[in-house]
């Protein structure tokens, strides 16, 4: 395979916006071909709680309430999937109450002609366990039952439970036990604010909150959070300071990591992955991505591939279609050809007509081309 080929196949995929992924928004929307919550991408960070509700009864949707023990009701989702046969098949996220939805999804075969979503579902999902992914935690896992699927759509609670120990990290900083209570007092507040849709009174009292305590990790991530739309240095300023009060906080890295990526510092994006991954192994789709894409960037085609392959494990509804585009991208670039067009081949399926999937095509073409010349 030429090197020019590589070029331009890569050039071709960040059209399709590979890289782009993180320009200006912290998470691709979702196919529109599955009924699902509001994305985060869809509704905004805190819409997508108030959007939530209004989901089907039984047939349509599955609905859930998650707890954490000893915690209190948090300010981020949190990730809720569904596996079967020890695969992830489905993935949502909860509500600033801990309630979740897992809805229809279509599946393969002639039940994918038909408009029964009670049959779909109770083909995809019938004696799959649902559980909690929390950085820190642990959760009991709830088995979907017929009963579940025809008559009573309530699954019940998941329960998070804090792990034994700190040698890994958390998505939890214990700093706020050590904070002041006008510093925990300001963080409550902003986080009331930010429920009710006003961003600027939340981003004066969590510089309150830091200003009072300034070792306060999980107050200068959400304060980075909101700077992210309006000025990267100062987000990126807070969450290195969130990583710095509280090294074990898991979640800043992975903003680390964005922002890095935004800047093309793959190095750095690589960096903040890596520390990120060490204290969560299990990661998650956007970091592993993250990853990929950094150690692509750097020239480390095995580590990116590695990394792609578990974005897409963890990414069953293809919630960040760039992934499986930026893994053909690397097999194309390592001589494999076939691989690469089977992963083309795939994202068709999921993303909608139009001038990408137009391009995805004419690549596609390209590497058949390359196949046949090669025989």
């Amino acid at each position: 395979m030429k090197k020019s080929f590589c070029i331009a196949l890569l050039v071709s995929f960040l059209c399709l916006g590979i890289p782009g992924w993180a320009q200006k928004t912290s998470m691709p929307a979702p196919p529109s071909n599955i009924t699902r919550p509001d994305s985060l991408a869809d509704s905004g960070f805190y819409g997508y709680w108030t959007n939530m509700t209004g989901q089907g009864r039984a047939g349509g949707a599955l609905l859930g309430k998650l707890n954490i023990e000893g915690e209190p009701l948090l300010w981020n989702p949190v990730a809720v999937s569904v596996s079967c046969q020890g695969k992830t098949v489905f993935t949502t996220q909860t509500d600033p109450k801990g309630n979740f939805a897992i809805a229809s999804v279509k599946v393969q075969g002639n039940l994918s002609q038909q408009s029964d979503e009670q049959r779909q579902m109770e083909t995809h999902f019938e004696g799959c366990t649902v559980q909690g992914e929390f950085a820190g935690f642990h959760s009991n896992a709830i088995t979907i039952t017929q009963r579940n699927l025809r008559d009573d759509p309530n699954l019940g609670i998941l329960t998070l439970s804090r792990a034994g120990g700190r040698e890994g990290g958390t998505a939890f900083s214990d700093t706020i036990e050590s904070a002041p209570a006008a510093a925990v007092k300001s963080f409550e507040k902003a986080r009331s604010e930010l429920l009710e849709q006003k961003p600027d009174r939340a981003q004066h009292d969590l510089e309150k909150a830091v200003e009072i305590y300034p070792s306060f990790a999980e107050a200068w991530y959400q304060l980075g959070r909101l700077q992210e739309s309006s000025s990267a240095s100062d987000a990126q300023n807070s969450f290195s300071k969130s990583v710095a009060a509280d090294p074990k906080f898991v979640l800043p890295y992975e903003r680390l990591a964005i922002l890095s990526s935004q800047s093309n510092k793959w190095q750095e994006t690589v960096d903040s992955t890596n520390r990120a991954l060490q204290l969560n192994p299990a990661g998650t789709a956007q970091l592993w991505y993250l990853s990929a894409l950094g150690n692509y960037q750097l020239g480390k085609a095995d580590a990116a591939e590695e990394s792609a392959k578990k974005s897409l494990a963890l990414d069953p509804t293809h919630t960040m279609p760039n992934t499986e585009q930026l893994l053909a991208v690397i097999l194309a670039k390592k001589g494999d050809f076939k691989g690469a067009v089977e992963h083309l081949r795939s994202c068709l399926t999921y993303l909608p007509s139009g001038p990408n999937a137009d391009l995805l095509k004419k690549q596609i073409a390209q590497l058949e081309q390359r196949m046949g010349a090669a025989k």
